[in-house]
């Protein structure tokens, strides 16, 4: 049986800040095509630098990312790298825990601009799409409000669909859901989840273990910028192997 190219491949991937500061120690992973991942660990370990370094947002100090057979080695500059670290944002969408939409443009607003000013789609299409989008997030009666007037629990789905938007291959989750109210979590938890069921290829920090536990395919837990365990959810949460994993799950669950 042939087996699958990975859509994610990293490769002692380190990062250091300020030439002192090691945040990611020789981070290897591979990640199949339609994979859930949920990444925990304690608070400074190194999760959301990693996500960010999966997509050029911050750049590796050595290693190698590869997003769906293009290999873009740390530190390299040349015009081709550049242009393929453009594509790999294109495949790439990106949650924070901060919504960052733009507050003078209506919800709709938000959603087309990606598609308008990066892919050059039709205005029209982009239009019919993200309306298309918002009402999958649950926001049919919101298309033409502005940001301000949207609890944080719908400016996240907003943002959600906003990378949609795109049409990623691929989702980074960095906290989603740290910056909600505790009532607001579980309305982005369902789209996210949602998600998951219609074959996204997902990566998601977050600390919420009910997604975890139910919609993740492996649960990997970091600590001080290296993997210290992985495995699925049932193994992760219920029978744990290093003491630190044991550690950090006491105090979340």
């Amino acid at each position: 049986m042939e087996t699958q190219m990975p859509i994610i491949r990293a490769q002692n991937v380190h990062k250091v800040f300020d030439g002192s500061l090691h945040v990611l120690r020789g981070i290897d992973l591979e990640v199949q095509r339609g994979e859930v991942l949920v990444i925990i660990g304690p608070s400074g370990s190194g999760k959301s630098t990693f996500l960010r370094c999966l997509n050029f947002l911050e750049e590796p100090t050595a290693g190698v990312i590869e997003i769906d057979g293009v290999a873009i080695p740390a530190g390299v500059t040349s015009r081709k790298h550049q242009k393929h670290k453009q594509q790999i944002r294109t495949k790439m969408g990106m949650v924070f825990q901060q919504f960052n939409l733009f507050p003078h443009m209506t919800v709709l607003g938000n959603v087309i601009e990606g598609p308008l000013t990066v892919k050059k789609t039709d205005k029209k299409k982009a239009i019919q799409k993200g309306e298309e989008l918002l009402d999958w997030v649950g926001l049919a009666d919101k298309h033409y409000e502005y940001p301000s007037r949207l609890s944080g629990g719908q400016q996240q789905r907003v943002a959600i669909a906003r990378s949609l938007a795109m049409e990623p291959d691929i989702m980074l989750f960095d906290e989603p859901t740290s910056a909600l109210d505790p009532e607001l979590v579980g309305e982005v938890i369902e789209v996210m989840e949602r998600l998951a069921k219609e074959g996204m290829t997902i990566l998601a920090v977050t600390h919420e273990m009910r997604f975890a536990m139910n919609v993740a395919n492996r649960i990997l837990v970091m600590d001080e910028g290296l993997w210290i365990e992985q495995g699925q959810p049932e193994e992760i949460f219920k029978n744990p192997v290093e003491e630190r994993t044991r550690q950090f799950l006491a105090h979340l669950l």
